[in-house]
Formats: structure tokens, C-alpha cells, sequence
């Protein structure tokens, strides 16, 4: 699964030696992108083995819902049968299921079922060309979406194939290793911990010093690979039992004759969303609830974004462009955010 890595960095802060003794910080790759993870070791425990069973967990989700991986569960739902109902996984029903019930309450601004849109404007496995397609090919790209076409059973955790629905959980399913990740480590008795997938983070507990987990969320402006700067952040805020996602619309785009296109696209139109809403950080409980619905609020774009936000309580800091530069929104519930 190739997926972006959005624009939440990690703030490293310098501690005295004998409390940086008692952080192990490990990381590996998955789903296109890296993995990190500060934490105190629980007792008995040894780095190696808890790296391990970290990527054990990321294995599984990427193994499970990657529009990359031709054996994945998700492609094989993708190829199956018009008419058939097929048996999930319980991580790949779970995800589905709250990623219906999202595309439910925003009335079709994120919808799974977007894949076929996706793979179309270039921004999926498939590798075609970036450029805009004909609007015959996006109406017929169109014709396979709807999120209402497909039907689950919770009782034996089955998903209802229509016939060329392709679902598409890239912008939940790293939200949801992130969670996957901090639930293994809570297993395994940590409980001072952060965890990051591809920018995407959650936090548990305090560092052994007792200080706050903080991060820094990006410029849009930013260079790539210099967001350890201060200079090069809008915000930053501290995580305690919290997750923050972020999803930004310029490092996954391409320009057409004078004209930027995002992998944002919104699905009841079929086009790439207009180039106003930078990026969009949102603070929950669990990341797969805060990761898809950045993707959505930009969807619905910076007043009607805004409006969803603060109509569900929801913490969100928004990167506006103006035309005097790029300009912070932030929902109620987010300024709370920046008081606790």
C-alpha cells in the first residue's frame, strides 16, 4: 500500500542522558512509507522482540487491506464475483465498516468505494498517467462508485460484492495500524509510548521525565524532509492519549497545463477537490477515526469542512490559502485542545 506521509513530524527534545537511557526508539517500514515508535520498554521485554511484533501488526493490516498487494483481502473483495457475499477478517470488517458509516454521515464526502476514481486521475496501483481524464471516462468511473451499494453482515463478518465496487481504505487503514500498534503495546505492558506510521501518530501515558509526547504539525510551504525545524511548522501541540492525523493536498499532486490536481478527489463529482485546503489535522481518541476525516473536511472544503466540524465536536486545525498566504482555522473543540 503506497501511501503518502503527511505532514505531522515528530518534535525530538533534548533530555538529560540518564532519562534518554530509558526511551528505545524503533522503526521499519510499511504500507509505501516508514514506521516509528518511542516507548519504555516494559520489563522482560527486548527491543528486537517488540520491533518485531510491531511490523507483526503493521504485516497484518497492510496484508489485509492494501490496494497494492494483489493478494490482499481488499483486492480480492475487489476482484470477487459480482452477486457474492465474502467473508472479511475481523480488522478488514472493522475498518469497513466505520468507513461506511463515515461516508453514511458525510453524505458521500468520503466514500471507500472511491477506487475506481482514484486509479483513473493516476493516484492508485494501477500507474496511469497523471493527467486529467476525458469526462466520459470519469462518469464512467463514477457509475462504480456509491458507498450504499455495498452490504455487511456482522454476524459472520461478510461484505455483499455488487459487481465492480472497488474499495479504496487508504485513508483509514494507516489510522488504524497506528491504533493496532499502540493496542499490541498495551498488551505487552507499555504504557509510555508514541507511535507513528507514516506521519500519522498516537500517543499514550508521558515521557519518564514526565513531559507531554509533543509534535509538530507542517508548514504547507515546507521543505521535504526539513520538518525537524522549527521554522518549518504552523503549530505545535502535545499528545496525551490522543491521536492526530493530518492530510495534506501537496505532496500527492501533479500539474496540467497550469493547473494543480490532488489525490483529494471527491467522489460525488469525480474531479480532484479545488486547491484551497492545504491540509487538515485532526485530534481523537483513535487514529482511524482522526485519519479519514481529513481526508472528508477537505473534501467538503474550508467553510462546509469547517461547519461539519464544529456541527461534531470535532478538534480540527485547517491550513487555509488566501490570498494574503495561508491562513489557521481551528474548531472550538481544537482551542480546547491547546488549553487542556
Amino acid at each position: 500500500m503506497s501511501l503518502l506521509r503527511l505532514a505531522v513530524c515528530l518534535i525530538f527534545l533534548t533530555v538529560a542522558a540518564p532519562v534518554a537511557a530509558q526511551l528505545q526508539r524503533l522503526d521499519g517500514q510499511t504500507m509505501g512509507t516508514t514506521w516509528s515508535v518511542q516507548l519504555a520498554l516494559p520489563p522482560a521485554q527486548s527491543a528486537e522482540q517488540v520491533r518485531r511484533g510491531i511490523q507483526a501488526e503493521l504485516d497484518r493490516v497492510d496484508g489485509q487491506m492494501s490496494t497494492y498487494r494483489p493478494q490482499s483481502e481488499l483486492s480480492r473483495f475487489n476482484r470477487a464475483p459480482a452477486g457474492s457475499w465474502q467473508a472479511l477478517p475481523p480488522e478488514f470488517f472493522e475498518v469497513l465498516q466505520h468507513a461506511l458509516q463515515l461516508a453514511k454521515d458525510s453524505d458521500g464526502a468520503y466514500d471507500p468505494t472511491v477506487g475506481p476514481l482514484v486509479n483513473l486521475w493516476g493516484f492508485g496501483p494501477d500507474q496511469r498517467p497523471r493527467q486529467p481524464p476525458t469526462v466520459a471516462a470519469i462518469e464512467q468511473a463514477k457509475a462504480r462508485v456509491g458507498w450504499w451499494k455495498l452490504r455487511l453482515d456482522p454476524v459472520g463478518h461478510r461484505a455483499w460484492q455488487p459487481g465492480g465496487v472497488c474499495v479504496d481504505l487508504s485513508a483509514v487503514a494507516k489510522g488504524y495500524g497506528v491504533d493496532q500498534v499502540g493496542r499490541y503495546l498495551q498488551r505487552i505492558g507499555a504504557t509510555r509510548w508514541l507511535v507513528e506510521v507514516g506521519g500519522e501518530l498516537k500517543a499514550r501515558g508521558r515521557k519518564p521525565d514526565g513531559m507531554p509526547w509533543r509534535v509538530g504539525i507542517e508548514r504547507p510551504d515546507a521543505a521535504a524532509g526539513a520538518v525537524s525545524a522549527a521554522d518549518e511548522l504552523v503549530r505545535t501541540i502535545e499528545l496525551d492519549d490522543r491521536a492526530v492525523a493530518t492530510s495534506g493536498d501537496y505532496r500527492h499532486v501533479f500539474e496540467d497545463d497550469g493547473r494543480f490536481y490532488s489525490h483529494h478527489i471527491d467522489p460525488r463529482s469525480g474531479w480532484p477537490v479545488p486547491h484551497e485546503v492545504a491540509s487538515v489535522s485532526v485530534l481523537a481518541n483513535e487514529c482511524m477515526q482522526a485519519d479519514p476525516l481529513g481526508t472528508m473536511l477537505s473534501v467538503l472544503g474550508a467553510e462546509h469542512g469547517m461547519a461539519y466540524a464544529r456541527e461534531h465536536g470535532l478538534a480540527v486545525l485547517m491550513i487555509v490559502r488566501t490570498a494574503q498566504g495561508f491562513e489557521q482555522r481551528m474548531s472550538p473543540a481544537f482551542a480546547a485542545e491547546l488549553r487542556r
